[in-house]
């Protein structure tokens, strides 16, 4: 751009014969209405013209255009004005006059930065497509560990009801009585997970203990009473083996503590329980009273919270049992008819693991596998 047409004429045919695609503008005005309509590699400009100058042009593609060179072309020689422009963005400041090989290097010099620049910006962008490729594999890898994850607690809570009849389902109802809890306590969603696997795993241990206790018809003496018990250590010695459930483990071996202190299997008292096992303890208690046992007929959950009401300070946490009372009385219900609803919808899955052999025979390999643990003090 020159407001010189014998000038803009020369530079344009130079630059012709050297191979390249030249456009002529005289006037800011024009060059603003080429670049808006074109693509072009390079803008080269006098600094001082009729309608403005080349630094108010220099200031517009700097906006419209951050990557766009400019060479600013002057025959005053005032260092000044050369500052400026480069501390406005030009990448050069020629003097008129000047050699052809001056203009040759120049030229040169601001379209090899500008490719290095594209090709810069070109990698970034392949590595921002490539990272945001890898984290999408990624999460997806780290949901579909998770599913597994969710599907095996599952499938052996499955397998832990099925040895134990009596108490059918149990283990997904305290799973969903505990996380109505939890939400009502406003613990955060990551210890609401870990209180969900507690729950559901709670009893795991009893796959240690012997068919012959574990589904014994009448009242247990209390030798077999002590055995029964060891099914909370035993629990918690082998989930605290697996990362993932590790957190859990805790809930699973203070899940039969009281809040006075007189539970099992270590006497803890009060908030040495961990939270999640004491909203467990109030679930339990209400899964127990509203099902058929042996012992009892199911109760209504009204019965149930009144009861539980009995317990608070001697059985229950306070603070669980007032979350509890505040929620509706016919939420209960409706989430242990959710859990009957899931049921069905795994029949399949239930068959499949109702043609297993009897699992008594993995007491030997849970032996094995406590051989070389320590064995924990029971209080």
């Amino acid at each position: 751009m020159d407001d010189e047409s014998p000038i803009r004429l020369l530079i344009g045919s130079t630059l012709e014969r050297w191979g390249y695609q030249v456009h002529l503008a005289s006037s800011g005005n024009q060059a603003k209405e080429m670049i808006d309509r074109d693509t072009f590699d390079l803008v080269l400009t006098d600094v001082m013209m009729q309608d403005g100058d080349g630094l108010t042009l220099l200031d517009w593609v700097r906006t419209k255009q951050p990557g766009l060179p400019v060479v600013m072309v002057s025959s005053a020689s005032d260092i000044g004005m050369a500052i400026d422009s480069m501390h406005r963005g030009a990448c050069d400041y020629l003097l008129k006059p000047f050699d052809h090989r001056k203009l040759f290097e120049t030229i040169r010099r601001a379209l090899d930065q500008r490719l290095g620049m594209l090709k810069a910006r070109e990698y970034q962008l392949k590595l921002k497509q490539e990272l945001r490729i890898r984290t999408d594999m990624l999460r997806w890898a780290v949901e579909d560990l998770q599913r597994t994850h969710d599907l095996m607690l599952l499938t052996l809570s499955d397998a832990l009801d099925l040895r134990d009849s009596e108490t059918e389902g149990h283990s997904k109802r305290v799973t969903a009585y505990s996380i109505a809890l939890a939400r009502a306590l406003k613990i955060s969603p990551l210890e609401i997970k870990v209180l969900a696997q507690g729950a559901l795993l709670h009893d795991v241990g009893k796959i240690a203990v012997p068919d012959a206790i574990l589904r014994k018809p009448g009242r247990l003496s209390i030798e077999e009473q002590d055995i029964m018990r060891t099914h909370c250590v035993r629990g918690h010695e082998m989930l605290r083996k697996i990362p993932f459930l590790a957190d859990a483990s805790e809930i699973v071996l203070a899940h039969h503590e009281r809040f006075d202190g007189t539970g099992y299997p270590h006497g803890l008292r009060g908030s040495k329980i961990p939270l999640g096992a004491r909203i467990f303890a109030v679930a339990d208690s209400l899964d127990a009273i509203t099902s058929d046992r042996p012992y009892h007929k199911a109760r209504t959950f009204a019965a149930a919270r009144e009861e539980i009401q009995t317990g608070a300070g001697a059985q229950f946490d306070p603070e669980v049992v007032v979350a509890f009372t505040k929620i509706a009385c016919d939420v209960w219900p409706q989430l242990r008819a959710e859990t009957i609803c899931e049921e069905r919808d795994h029949t399949v899955l239930r068959e499949i693991l109702s043609n297993l052999p009897d699992l008594s025979g993995l007491q030997d390999l849970i032996a094995m596998s406590f051989s070389d643990a320590q064995e924990p003090a029971i209080h």
